[in-house]
């Protein structure tokens, strides 16, 4: 059990279920959570995944048993709980996931009142100390039911879709005459954004090709990770054979919305950052933008263009908060697909991504080809390319010293990030995962990047016998 407190990352919590999350870790986090974050109201809820109900059950009993009063909104995706977290007054909230991870495996996100997220530098690993004290001390003094405060179901799930709808403005879209509805391959990946996205749909002028809407955490069609190439290629396959505008699919607790073109062309979460950026932009000019190190020269060239202000942040949600709300950022996007917005707590949405597109392919009549493609073009990427090393941080170490004395800018925000003339790449260590992560892109030369991106592929596989994850 020594080693289960790992689970403990930079911005979350996750493991395997039971060997490293079980029901007595999940009960103690629930003690840990009152006694350190001072919570004495927390609202909770959790994915479809099949551990879900025991963790659910010990968590609750935690919380309870620590004198807090528990709110259970039940099967829901990560931004319910920041949305109930934002607007209700609860202390804390939790939300039981494994988001996009392997089915035996589970998770926690957890956020103060005000929907403020926790990370290792602001009271995570608090409570991983804590619960490791709490598990210590053995089994907790035997409560009868009676005795503990009554747990609470309720839902915000109405108020949270017209809000989307508000927000988003796609609750205020007509039907243009003369043109047929929009219509859009929905994936919900046997996550649980199918439950919200019924909700949405009739309130939208846009017509629907639904896949695997309903939440089950046996994932009949293998796990809701819209990157795995074997998902992708399904969405992409639908797009086509439903002669769709746009097709979207989202992770297992939606928090990440995915993009595919007309043709079935998978959009890379990068340019979508740009065109979210604009639209916003339009709204509310001269706002401040935060993006992430990995791919950011797009990001900035569309920012300024637009009259933005861009703003560099660490990679991770958590992180990516924290920045935004020191800069009291309009918007926030990471290549990774998560999108951050000030107006709704500075948290991430799968959902506002999409109704945002989607609206503007309605009011311009453009494809979403057509809006990205010169971007794209002007600004390859590699995509992120994971990595399993053995000496991560000796591997960023001999990489920077090969490469940094060539280079035109140099900084270490976020791992190791070198700027050159008509290129540049980001090698980092994963805040989650026992590798490392490559990111390379070119000013409009797709040759350059191809070339330096398998370069330093090579230079990794014969240093530090790199392998693809």
């Amino acid at each position: 059990m020594g080693n289960s407190f790992a689970c403990f990352k930079a911005y979350d919590i996750r493991g395997r279920v039971p060997a490293v999350l079980n029901a007595p870790l999940a009960r103690a986090l629930g003690r840990a959570v009152v006694e350190i974050l001072g919570a004495k109201s927390v609202v909770i809820g959790r994915d479809a995944r099949l551990s879900g109900p025991e963790l659910r059950d010990a968590l609750c009993l935690g919380l309870r048993q620590a004198g807090a009063q528990v709110t259970d909104i039940g099967i829901c995706g990560t931004e319910e709980i920041y949305y109930a977290a934002a607007n209700q007054p609860f202390g804390a909230g939790v939300m039981i996931t494994g988001s996009h991870n392997p089915a035996d495996e589970n998770g926690f996100k957890i956020v103060r009142a005000g929907a403020i997220p926790i990370s290792r530098d602001s009271g995570l690993y608090d409570l991983r100390d804590r619960v490791q004290e709490i598990m210590a001390e053995g089994e907790a003094p035997a409560m009868t039911d009676a005795d503990l405060p009554p747990v609470h179901v309720a839902s915000f799930r109405a108020a949270y879709v017209a809000w989307l709808l508000e927000y988003s403005g796609a609750g205020r879209l007509k039907p243009v005459a003369g043109r047929r509805p929009l219509r859009i391959v929905a994936d919900a990946g046997n996550g649980c954004g199918g439950l919200v996205l019924r909700e949405l749909m009739d309130k939208l002028p846009f017509e629907f090709v639904c896949r695997q809407m309903q939440p089950d955490g046996a994932f009949p069609h293998g796990v809701p990770n819209p990157l795995l190439p074997e998902r992708r290629a399904a969405t992409a396959d639908a797009v086509r054979q439903a002669g769709a505008d746009m097709g979207v699919a989202w992770d297992g607790d939606f928090d990440r919305c995915f993009f595919y073109d007309a043709e079935g062309n998978f959009i890379e979460g990068y340019y979508c950052i740009g065109l979210l950026a604009q639209e916003l932009l339009r709204r509310v000019p001269g706002g401040k933008i935060v993006h992430d190190t990995r791919v950011y020269w797009n990001t900035r060239e569309v920012v300024l263009a637009a009259g933005g202000q861009p703003v560099m942040g660490k990679t991770g949600h958590a992180f990516m908060k924290e920045h935004m709300r020191a800069q009291d950022a309009l918007y926030g996007g990471e290549m990774s697909a998560h999108h951050y917005f000030r107006d709704f707590a500075y948290c991430d949405s799968g959902m506002l991504p999409w109704l945002l597109v989607a609206s503007l392919l309605h009011r311009s009549g453009r494809s979403l080809a057509q809006l990205v493609a010169a971007r794209m073009a002007a600004y390859p990427c590699s995509g992120e390319i994971n990595l399993r090393v053995q000496d991560a941080q000796g591997l960023l170490q001999l990489v920077r010293d090969k490469y940094a004395p060539a280079a035109e800018h140099e900084d270490h925000i976020d791992g190791v990030n070198l700027e050159f003339a008509h290129w540049r790449f980001n090698l980092r260590m994963s805040n989650t995962e026992p590798l490392v992560r490559l990111n390379v892109e070119s000013k409009g030369n797709a040759a350059l990047l191809a070339d330096k991106t398998a370069e330093l592929l090579q230079l990794l596989k014969d240093a530090g016998g790199a392998e693809p994850a």
